[in-house]
């Protein structure tokens, strides 16, 4: 029993080093696996953001293990036909790479499964724990936290963003309405109120509103896009009013107008639950706090108490 369970440990190691290996190696490609390939790509337009990002990635050893660990992960995924539309767009809106950040995920995971047993051995010195089986269990929990902590990150991140983004949303259709009102037409007033920041959502604005007019669609279906890209609802319901009332000028003003003041109401709501809720926090420490105090002034008294008894 004592040589069996550590070769069954080693293994197990041995096993799951090899799987990794193997998934991240270059294989044969079946003709269904690669047609699925291709036409996942073209879909979502891999091939186009592979070779855009492909030119700023990092330089060095390290840096072309990453890109090629992204990119075997990311083709890894299409054959599996898993899209993670929500992180992709968490990802579009703090402008990061999807390769980098799957390569970032595995690299941790690895780091994770070496980092259980290390700390195991450690235990193991201080004469703290001795089967086998914890440092398995020890690599398997901390590769898979390590493998899910830049989601945590890259959530947190885009949820500011968006929150950001709505409130430039609500000025920009401000902006885009006194431009109507002035007279210009609804592509003008568009562009033109794009143009007033260089702040990092108006940039993604106007972009989006360039590619517009070279591809040849129309602004509002562009804004719906972007809204589609980033996770932005307001975007894509703004997308489809406009498509309703774009020969109405009128209409486009106070569509727009009704629509600003209520993303204002909107934000001002999660302000006001927002503060409610630090507000709720604090009292329970408060509180917490007085009773902690009252037991430091009880228990002296209480002991005194039960020991005369």
């Amino acid at each position: 029993m004592s040589l069996t369970m550590p070769i069954l440990v080693g293994a197990i190691l041995g096993l799951g080093i090899f799987a990794l290996v193997r998934a991240l190696m270059p294989g044969k490609r079946s003709a269904v696996a690669t047609v699925a390939r291709i036409d996942a790509m073209r879909a979502r337009g891999t091939a186009y953001e592979t070779k855009h990002r492909a030119t700023d990635e990092d330089s060095g050893r390290l840096g072309g293990v990453r890109t090629r660990v992204g990119q075997r992960v990311a083709e890894f995924y299409i054959q599996q036909g898993w899209e993670m539309r929500s992180l992709r767009s968490d990802l579009a809106v703090i402008d990061r790479s999807w390769e980098k950040f799957l390569a970032t995920k595995v690299l941790l995971a690895a780091t994770g499964v070496f980092f259980g047993p290390f700390l195991f051995a450690v235990v193991w010195t201080l004469g703290l724990g001795s089967s086998p089986i914890i440092p398995v269990w020890l690599a398997l929990m901390f590769g898979v936290v390590f493998f899910f902590l830049p989601d945590l990150e890259v959530r947190r991140d885009a949820a500011d963003k968006r929150r950001d983004l709505r409130r430039v949303v609500a000025a920009y259709l401000d902006l885009v309405s006194m431009s109507l009102a002035g007279g210009r037409g609804l592509p003008e007033a568009l562009m033109a109120a794009a143009e007033v920041s260089d702040g990092w959502a108006t940039q993604r604005i106007r972009t989006a509103l360039a590619d517009a007019r070279i591809t040849g669609v129309s602004q509002w279906q562009a804004l719906g896009e972007l809204g589609d890209e980033l996770g932005i609802e307001e975007l894509k319901e703004l997308s489809s009013s406009l498509a309703l009332v774009a020969d109405d000028g009128a209409k486009v003003r106070d569509s727009l107008a009704s629509r600003a003041e209520t993303m204002r109401h909107r934000e001002l709501a999660d302000i006001e639950g927002s503060a409610g809720e630090k507000s709720q926090s604090m009292l329970v420490a408060q509180l917490l706090l007085c009773a902690g105090f009252l037991v430091f002034l009880i228990f002296p008294a209480a002991m005194r108490v039960f020991q005369g008894a």
